[in-house]
């Protein structure tokens, strides 16, 4: 049985469009001095018609090579030919990073969404656009296959147009077909499509992507940024339900997701059942998958970063990566100071349609530390930064060390939030410079080096029989406003049997005792329920290790309102787990007599209990054995 693979194309092709086809030297031989060429981007850059031009650098000057990112070679970005292959590039990659940082070669910052538009309107002209497609259909369509992105939209406004035809490339579906008389020359050849393997993982980048993947809700849509730092989340979504995705970039992750039905797209808002990307990078196995796939549907730039449509789908989630972020929010995600690096891309594009999205997220990740052990985390940008989402677009950051959300925070809780989640090494020196410049209270300082996120181990969900589910976390540095709103609410007798106290209030200085903890030591975790500010507490429970004992005073509240719903008896319960995970031999407590309500929860929590009854207060002992 012969299991070949029909080929997607006419193999009479070469005979039926003959007029057109010339080799890549005789191509290349309309491109004269001045003239603008495009490049396609990505894996489809169009490599033997670059060595063709490249070739003819003793006879042209002043071909600016525009371009969005290109792998492989880039024979034309060297310091000898910078006089007859100007580059200017939307986006940095590695191939163009030397000449550019040289001050040889250009960087155009622009949102990914914006370029279409450029080429037409004529602001960016574009004399040629070299690109790289399959052999044409018998209905005489020849598909962009792994390069759609603003390569559709060069090719529709360049005088002249040269196609690479490559009966390697993957035939992609969706508007990404253009007319091979449309194609103004062609130049067959068969050359394996460029593969860009997976980077290597740093240590951190699981703890990544355990976070990103907390972040995202079955039936979402994602999108994923390039970079190790975004598609760390893709193995950690295997118990995830329903996922859709729409997306600039397609790599191998999806494969997987894809056949063991987490992505299927049957909760999209828009393009229901199809994954959208518009351009793929990965290797010969991602290739052959999406050939003639019709699960995928590869469409420009201008539809798949148009912030309104990305707004459409309900819960959408977009994974986008910085290079700094300060204590403001303030991300720089296309230059290390003032030397370029990278570019905007569609962080914003994705971001504003993520914002907007009912239920979505709109995520930058970064490792904490760069590989040479800097601060990602930073007071203050550095020098010539270039701010890529504003302070008031972020929402959700996420490093190794937590996670942190800024939307609608004031500054201070920003400053808290990211130097929790910042490199333990650089907390204190970060909290110092916080102060320093007003972002925080000067009394902050008497929590340096308890500014931390608890650990994830200690998150866990409680289901009401009334249906309710209430969620058990860490408290969180930027936990201190539901905190102080938490105690206002208590009753008097609440306050009175929590703090055996007459006061009318908990005092400000007391609560943050609550909240700005080591999580060794000092333990607080919450119970919340949603509400559309952010998480509502509803109870607190904690305990504080004496450590000539090896045990912990342990104590809780709930609110009024929530109580008799035994949040109590789970909070200790929770509470008992995290202590002998910490290896404490025990609990003591310290309950009024009138408090018939904890007294039950310590009475009934299967613990070797004992308690003696001092001048109206029960001393509990609690042991774990």
């Amino acid at each position: 049985m012969n299991t070949e693979k029909k080929p997607s194309y006419n193999v009479n092709w070469q005979q039926e469009y003959s007029e057109n086809i010339v080799g890549a030297a005789e191509a290349v031989k309309q491109i004269q001095p001045g003239m603008h060429v495009f490049l396609g981007t990505g894996c489809a850059t169009p490599v033997e018609l670059v060595k063709a031009l490249v070739a003819r650098a003793g006879e042209l000057t002043d071909i600016e090579i525009v371009q969005l990112l290109t792998r492989g070679d880039a024979p034309y970005a060297t310091r000898e030919l910078a006089n007859c292959f100007p580059v200017n590039s939307f986006f940095i990659s590695a191939n163009v990073r030397d000449i550019i940082q040289q001050g040889m070669g250009d960087y155009t910052p622009i949102f990914l969404s914006d370029i279409p538009n450029l080429f037409r309107s004529g602001r960016m002209p574009l004399d040629v656009a070299m690109i790289q497609v399959t052999p044409p259909d018998e209905n005489g369509l020849c598909s962009l296959g792994v390069s759609v992105d603003i390569t559709k939209s060069a090719a529709q406004n360049a005088r002249l147009v040269i196609a690479q035809v490559n009966p390697r490339m993957p035939r992609t579906l969706g508007d990404s077909m253009i007319h091979v008389y449309d194609i103004d020359f062609l130049v067959p050849v068969d050359v394996p499509i460029i593969e860009n393997p997976a980077p290597d993982e740093r240590p951190g980048t699981e703890s990544i992507g355990e976070h990103l993947a907390s972040l995202i809700e079955d039936g979402s849509t994602i999108q994923l940024g390039i970079g190790r730092v975004p598609q760390a989340v893709a193995k950690f979504l295997k118990d995830k339900k329903d996922l859709g995705m729409h997306t600039e970039l397609l790599t191998d992750s999806v494969i997987d997701l894809i056949e063991s039905g987490v992505i299927n797209g049957s909760k999209k808002s828009v393009d229901r059942g199809k994954v959208v990307a518009s351009f793929a990078m990965g290797s010969q196995r991602l290739y052959d998958y999406i050939d003639n796939n019709p699960v995928f549907s590869f469409n420009p730039t201008e539809y798949v970063n148009d912030s309104a449509i990305i707004s459409r789908q309900n819960k959408m989630v977009a994974i986008n990566v910085g290079l700094e972020v300060d204590l403001t929010g303030q991300v720089c995600a296309d230059s290390i100071g003032h030397q370029f690096y990278s570019g905007i891309g569609g962080q914003v594009d994705f971001n504003r349609g993520a914002a907007r999205s009912d239920g979505g997220k709109a995520i930058i990740a970064l490792y904490s530390t760069t590989g040479g052990g800097k601060s990602r985390i930073v007071s203050t940008l550095a020098t010539g930064a270039g701010v890529v989402t504003t302070r008031g677009a972020v929402h959700w950051v996420v490093t190794e060390h937590g996670v942190a959300y800024l939307h609608g925070k004031s500054i201070q809780e920003r400053a808290l939030a990211l130097i929790s989640i910042a490199h333990p090494d650089y907390r204190e020196q970060l909290l110092k410079d916080a102060i320093e410049m007003k972002y925080v209270r000067a009394e902050m300082s008497d929590f340096s080096g308890r500014i931390t996120v608890g650990p994830k181990q200690a998150r866990t969900t409680m289901l009401l029989t009334d249906g309710t589910q209430i969620v058990i976390r860490p408290i969180h540095p930027t936990d201190e406003p539901k905190m102080r709103d938490l105690f206002h609410a208590l009753s008097q007798g609440s306050i009175y049997t929590r703090f055996m106290s007459r006061m009318k209030w908990v005092p400000r200085r007391q609560v943050q005792d609550f909240v700005f903890i080591d999580h060794r030591n000092e333990v607080s975790i919450v119970a919340t329920v949603p509400e559309a500010d952010g998480d509502d507490i509803v109870a607190i429970g904690g305990y504080y290790v004496n450590p000539k004992t090896n045990r912990a005073e342990v104590a809780f509240t709930v609110q009024d309102a929530w109580q008799s719903r035994h949040i109590g008896s789970f909070l200790f319960k929770q509470l008992a787990t995290i202590a002998r995970r910490n290896g404490l031999a025990g609990f003591t407590a310290e309950v009024l007599d009138e408090n018939k309500a904890m007294q039950a929860v310590f009475n009934n929590s299967g613990l070797n209990v004992q308690s003696v009854m001092k001048e109206g207060v029960y001393h509990y002992e609690m042991n774990f054995d």
